[in-house]
């Protein structure tokens, strides 16, 4: 099929690649011309692991191509998916005036009789009634549409995998032809299709956001109690996961989520559910519990330092999660204005997320150029991402580069056992702190 995909985000992007890589001819469309030219070079703007090799060879093939034409991407589509940002206004609801100004661009150049548009942004429900109407009032009188919902379930660092591997793909539709077409197009991939109508498929997204945002806030709350009651919540969420109604998946506990999606979502879902005058409580509490937490380990060295200010601290991860550079809602950003404001002189390291938090943090902190210069001579340092390189730090080596070895870490990524036989105060969420001052020494007569 003849595909154009608009908008080189990380959904569009990986979107486009995926579809190239199944056989399909794929025009993507960015206004930014600086980074058409970027990935018409077989460079990615994005990290995202296994992307710019997928690029790269689909180019090569002719499957893919980049353009900033509109009539180009439009011309020969008989599929024309959009997946541009939604992003949160000041009251929590989705701006959707990139999709409007993209839907009426569509319309103005589209002079194939029943060309399918698919909405894979995250909208509002009811928002691709209104793409119809936007579709319509610019479109040329040898245009007609065919409207789609079709949302994404990628998790950034393994969308790839999860394009290839999804639990199900949800197509929105309106009449069979379209839900056959859409369905045919994606048959490669060999994932379960689920047919919806479209107000379904536009809630789905939300609702499946929701409820894993919901899941990670439930189980940092249980990890707080955890704390004051003297259990450990990794013994907690092993006993909950092997019951197979709750499953273990989401029940880290942690300093909460960030992203792209759930802290967005669950805020406009929130409003969709103000709107129809629907007090949505559990949500509310899990945005203000996750709120609460990614400042958790601020509230922990306050209370072990006592006065932060001219202290010197190291932080490990600036991005929300591993295997990605997107720093957005990050608890690392949270955290490092906290320890600024309190007076802290912040050493920070992120194998790939550096140059994107230079853009937030500016001169505020001072950047290292590997984990161990984050680590040496700081008074404590703060694990934010549990980045594979940090978890396989010894501690021992951490207590031996710090000038005062206080670890707060908040994604877990030691065991217990290992803090015990360094020489270091380790505190962590929702496990008994270690101290090394209580460590037995090999002439100790207990």
């Amino acid at each position: 099929m003849n595909v154009s995909v608009i908008g080189t985000g990380y959904v569009g992007l990986v979107t486009g690649a995926c579809l190239a890589e199944i056989g399909h001819h794929v025009i993507c469309l960015d206004t930014n011309r600086e980074k058409v030219e970027m990935l018409r070079s077989g460079r990615s703007p994005i990290y995202e692991p296994g992307l710019e090799g997928l690029l790269q060879k689909n180019a090569r093939s002719g499957n893919l191509s980049f353009t900033t034409d509109y009539q180009t991407a439009c011309d020969k589509a008989e599929i024309i998916i959009i997946a541009v940002g939604t992003p949160s206004r000041p009251d929590g609801s989705a701006d959707l005036s990139a999709l409007q100004d993209v839907a009426e661009k569509i319309g103005s150049n589209v002079r194939r009789d029943g060309t399918i548009v698919v909405t894979k942004s995250t909208v509002p429900v009811g928002t691709n009634r209104k793409m119809s109407f936007w579709l319509d009032a610019h479109a040329s009188s040898a245009g007609s549409f065919r409207v789609a919902s079709n949302p994404e379930f990628l998790r950034e660092g393994s969308a790839i995998h999860d394009t290839f591997n999804g639990d199900r793909i949800v197509i929105g539709t309106e009449d069979d032809y379209t839900a056959r077409k859409l369905e045919e197009m994606v048959a490669p991939f060999e994932v379960p299709v689920l047919h919806t109508s479209i107000e379904s498929a536009e809630m789905i997204k939300y609702s499946s956001n929701a409820f894993l945002a919901t899941k990670i806030s439930f189980i940092n709350e249980i990890a707080n109690l955890c704390e004051k009651l003297g259990a450990n919540v990794e013994d907690v969420t092993k006993g909950m996961g092997m019951d197979q109604r709750i499953g273990s998946s989401f029940l880290q506990a942690g300093i909460g989520y960030g992203g792209s999606c759930f802290p967005k979502d669950t805020n406009a879902l929130v409003q969709m559910a103000g709107e129809m005058e629907h007090e949505f409580d559990l949500l509310e509490s899990v945005i203000h519990v996750n709120s609460k937490q990614q400042v958790k380990l601020v509230e922990k060295a306050k209370e072990v330092v006592k006065n932060l200010t001219g202290k010197r601290a190291g932080l490990l991860g600036l991005s929300f999660k591993p295997n990605t550079d997107d720093i957005r809602e990050a608890a690392s950003m949270e955290i490092i204005k906290r320890l600024v404001d309190e007076g802290v002189g912040v050493t920070v390291y992120d194998p790939v997320a550096q140059e994107n938090a230079k853009a937030i943090l500016g001169d505020s902190v001072t950047y290292a150029d590997n984990c161990f210069d984050a680590i040496e001579d700081q008074d404590m340092l703060f694990i934010a991402t549990e980045w594979e390189e940090f978890k396989v730090l010894r501690l021992k080596t951490i207590s031996r580069l710090m000038k005062t070895p206080i670890l707060f870490d908040g994604r877990n990524c030691f065991s217990l056992d290992e803090a015990e036989s360094a020489a270091i105060d380790y505190y962590s969420i929702g496990r008994p702190p270690v101290l090394h001052s209580t460590i037995k020494t090999p002439h100790s007569s207990e």
